[in-house]
């Protein structure tokens, strides 16, 4: 079988780091949406302000009595959907969360039941970058020949842990999950290893001496945050993160298809994109509507495009997540769905 290129690809590009097919995605979100007028109106802040320093207009919020691990199994469940994959097929389920529902049993064991999938199940806490690194580690997983498939989840109600009085942080967070479930190379994608989906390059990071930009003390609801400090380790780190995994897979930033960044801040993704030369029209941003919803993010963001038709099978695409820790990951990879 002689693999063809879709136009504007290129066939010299190096074979996969980590081999693995993208079959499926999903999303779930709460049906609650809280406006920056609502917030205007009980807030010391206004409409104004939010978008000019955010770029948010609008955020999705959990509803009392919905859980992670609700958000997490529709998520999941859709995922397999858009693949035709039965649940007992999946071998590992990898939820990337910050705000589980119980420190134990983790929630991923609970979203194993719902969902009637097989095999092993665990937490994977990174924060913001939660999902990348999640989405790393099923890709490596999938190395062991008795893997056939792993569900790998980002779902977090960070609204639960914000201060509603606090304008720093309120106005930031959303609520969500994503889901995007691998499996194993075919015959047809090892024809060619050099057009074969799964990670081509990665970089995964973090620096614990800035573990108290953005944290929950001890014993503490809320969570505290130096937002000035975290935008600006953010806006360096995130693009030397994506730098990195280029360079890793041999490639740069003109052979990206399309730039997935965590939506932490539409000035960060604005500043990375500029930093990295991708154009605007290649970067997917749901701030706007969503807020920024922790390991949710990404795969929220990645199960868009390929809704509205901008990820397709064979596109090369760049995902990158920053957040508490601080920890980031930038993952390089091809995608067939």
């Amino acid at each position: 079988m002689t693999a063809i290129a879709p136009a504007g690809r290129r066939l010299d590009a190096p074979p996969a780091l980590l081999p693995a097919r993208f079959l499926g995605v999903g999303s779930a979100l709460p049906d609650g949406v809280v406006t920056n007028a609502q917030l205007e109106a009980r807030l010391d802040t206004t409409d104004t302000w939010i978008r000019e320093r955010t770029g948010i207009l609008e955020r999705r919020v959990h509803a009392p009595g919905d859980t992670t691990v609700d958000l997490a199994v529709t998520a999941g469940r859709r995922a397999l959907e858009h693949a035709g994959v039965d649940p007992s097929a999946v071998d590992l389920v990898v939820l990337a969360t910050s705000t589980p529902d119980t420190a134990c049993p983790a929630s991923s064991s609970r979203v194993q039941a719902a969902l009637g999938t097989s095999g092993a199940a665990f937490d994977l806490n990174a924060a913001c970058a939660g999902f990348a690194y999640a989405l790393h580690v099923g890709a490596a997983l999938l190395a062991d020949p008795a893997m056939r498939h792993v569900l790998v989840i980002g779902a977090d109600r960070f609204t639960s842990v914000v201060d509603p009085e606090d304008r720093g942080t309120t106005i930031l967070f959303g609520d969500g999950a994503g889901a995007v479930l691998l499996g194993r190379v075919t015959d047809a994608d090892r024809a060619d290893l050099r057009v074969a989906p799964g990670v081509l390059g990665a970089d995964l990071g973090g620096d614990g001496n800035g573990a108290d930009i953005l944290h929950q003390p001890p014993g503490e609801r809320y969570i505290v945050m130096d937002g000035p400090e975290l935008f600006r380790r953010a806006t360096r780190a995130l693009a030397a993160s994506c730098e990195a995994a280029l360079a890793a897979a041999g490639a740069t930033a003109a052979d990206v298809d399309l730039f997935v960044p965590h939506q932490a801040n539409a000035r960060i993704i604005t500043a990375t994109a500029n930093r990295l030369g991708i154009p605007a029209e290649q970067v997917v941003v749901n701030i706007d509507r969503l807020g920024n919803t922790a390991a949710a993010s990404v795969p929220l963001a990645l199960a868009e495009a390929h809704a509205d038709g901008r990820l397709v099978p064979g596109s090369r695409v760049l995902l990158a997540g920053i957040g508490a820790g601080l920890a980031w990951a930038s993952l390089y990879i091809r995608w067939a769905a």
